[in-house]
């Protein structure tokens, strides 16, 4: 039998003496319980994704160093082999770096592979730092068995629809005894299920075990979600690691399929994963949880309006970071209504968070007062209302500067789209935990939170009170936008369209096509297209949000500010 421990770590962007320490120590577990192989994710020793610090000579002599402190630390196991991630040079033309798997072993190197498949789509960037490898499979004998070696990108491509080359052909033709690829891949809405059936799909087809090992954590917009996981031709997906949990665990490999260390078979993990809701809930605690802790932050504060969106952030936050570690401001103006007041003092008692007020009705008086003043016209319409977002965004950051603490925006996925937010005002802040959530999720998602509590956290009265920015009297959402049920499914095919899952796809498109019979209907979507159109250059200086969905506003789309569109 072939045991082998996958180490699902959550490893830090440059901190290789950090990322080292956890392998060492997954290592050293390994040993103990009579792994002869311990696997890390892809470029577990930068962790994912390094960027242009690839760019940089000390980043890379610090890359150096740590392959020669892993070397060291691998010599005081010499019985195990260890699989990893790193950059490592290239030499030849092209760009200066290779995206490598090496196996270490008793202090050399035993084995290098360079990924062939570079993606350079959505999310990803690599073939702007990194040089393919070439086409070719790596198979290294540990014990009795042939064990092949791939990493993430290329194993996705056995179907041939992205790239000429398919790794996994070369794999076949090398017959190995099983595969182990080491990943890096990012976490959305449906990623989970798409793994499995790529995978699947190529095991069958090549008649190959595969260990896929993946790492977990959030890294700037990015969160990953580990769900390592083991698959055989005959059977399918055989066992899976916890998702968003750091976890080092040993299987055996034995007559062609995976077991326990004991030689039982593993417990086959649901087909279905996370309820939609209960993934989103995971993945944004996760993410926050990570980004503060990687910028340097303990604390977080909120704009509390007494609204739907702040609410949510708050509640999650609360989770992510614990209560005493988050901060509420409410900041009423004379269009401030009372009940978003006390419903704000209700949310911030039931989450046991601190909530201040700081009023801003005499700072707003003041500023229409002077404009008038300087400029010889009254402020009033847009500008008064603008202005009131930019006191209650220059306030927020007047305590975080004076306290310390990252300061969260409450902006959704549809109010990001078509521009319903305020530049300098309430997109003010370090991270959006909702800027990847529809305005119709994010009612679920507060509705999941207080189902999954068993009492009212986010109170009633903020979910089912119309939606409303409260910088004029009696405004709503619905005076300058559609419905947000209807908003929503337009700005699914606007935004996100086939990368959609087909049913959320074939739903969008089914009500647009009906919305879309009407001339009231075909206005509305040009409307919508229009305002997602002209709001382009809001998205590009607003803070970053966590990514949920397959395509989400950042670094997953990237359109022209200064641009024809039709």
């Amino acid at each position: 039998m072939l045991k082998i421990t996958l180490a699902q770590l959550n490893p830090t962007v440059g901190d290789m003496d950090g990322n080292i320490d956890q392998m060492v120590a997954a290592a050293r577990q390994a040993q103990a319980e009579g792994a002869q192989l311990v696997v890390f994710a892809e470029l577990s020793l930068t962790a994912y994704y390094p960027g242009d610090l690839l760019d940089e000579p000390d980043f890379l002599a610090r890359v150096d160093a740590g392959i020669a402190r892993l070397l060291q630390e691998s010599q005081q196991l010499p019985d195990l082999h260890w699989v990893l991630g790193a950059p490592t040079r290239a030499a030849g033309p092209g760009k200066h770096l290779h995206n490598s798997l090496l196996v270490l072993h008793n202090g050399a190197i035993r084995l290098q592979y360079d990924k062939q498949l570079l993606p350079t789509y959505n999310i990803f960037d690599e073939r702007r730092h990194f040089e393919p490898g070439r086409d070719v499979a790596k198979v290294l004998r540990i014990g009795q068995m042939q064990v092949g070696f791939l990493i993430c990108e290329d194993g996705w491509n056995d179907s041939g629809a992205d790239y000429a080359t398919n790794p996994f052909e070369r794999m076949a033709d090398a017959a190995p005894d099983v595969v182990v690829s080491i990943n890096a891949s990012p976490s959305h809405l449906g990623k989970r299920e798409e793994r499995h059936q790529i995978f699947s799909q190529a095991a069958r087809r090549h008649g190959l075990p595969i260990l896929y090992v993946n790492q977990i954590g959030g890294q700037d917009q990015i969160v990953f979600d580990g769900a390592s996981f083991a698959v055989q031709p005959e059977r399918g997906i055989v066992w899976e690691a916890p998702r968003f949990v750091q976890t080092v665990c040993t299987l055996g490999f034995d007559n062609g399929g995976f077991c326990l260390p004991d030689g039982t078979p593993p417990a086959r993990p649901p087909a279905e994963g996370l309820p939609t809701m209960e993934f989103y809930r995971q993945q944004i605690i996760l993410g926050l949880r990570d980004y503060a802790r990687r910028c340097g932050f303990r604390q977080v504060v909120v704009g509390s309006s007494g609204g739907i969106d702040s609410a949510l952030t708050l509640a999650l936050a609360a989770e992510a970071l614990g209560p005493e570690n988050v901060v509420g401001i409410t900041m009423p103006s004379r269009y401030s209504s009372s009940g978003s007041v006390d419903d704000s003092v209700a949310l911030c008692r039931n989450l046991g968070i601190a909530l201040h007020t700081h009023p801003i009705a005499d700072l707003v008086q003041g500023y229409a007062r002077q404009f008038e003043t300087s400029f010889g016209a009254p402020l009033q319409g847009l500008p008064l209302e603008n202005v009131q977002a930019r006191i209650r965004g220059t306030i927020l950051m007047e305590y975080s500067n004076a306290f310390g603490h990252l300061l969260l925006t409450t902006g959704n996925k549809s109010e990001i789209s078509v521009g319903y937010c305020t530049l300098y005002g309430d997109t003010n802040g370090g991270l959006g935990l909702l800027g990847d959530l529809y305005k119709t999720e994010v009612f679920a998602l507060s509705r999941h939170i207080n189902a999954s509590a068993g009492r009212e956290l986010i109170p009633e009265a903020i979910i089912d009170k119309p939606p409303s920015a409260e910088l004029a009297p009696d405004q709503k959402d619905e005076d300058s936008l559609p419905p947000y049920a209807v908003l929503d499914e337009i700005l699914k095919i606007l935004i996100e369209g086939q990368r959609l899952s087909t049913l959320e796809y074939n739903a969008a498109q089914q009500f647009v096509e009906r919305l879309a019979q009407t001339d009231a209907g075909r206005q509305t979507v040009a409307k919508v297209q229009r305002m997602v159109h002209r709001s382009e250059y809001k998205r590009r200086q607003a803070p970053p949000i966590l990514r949920l969905r397959p395509r989400a506003f950042g670094t997953g789309r990237q359109m022209p500010i200064a641009a024809y569109y039709p």
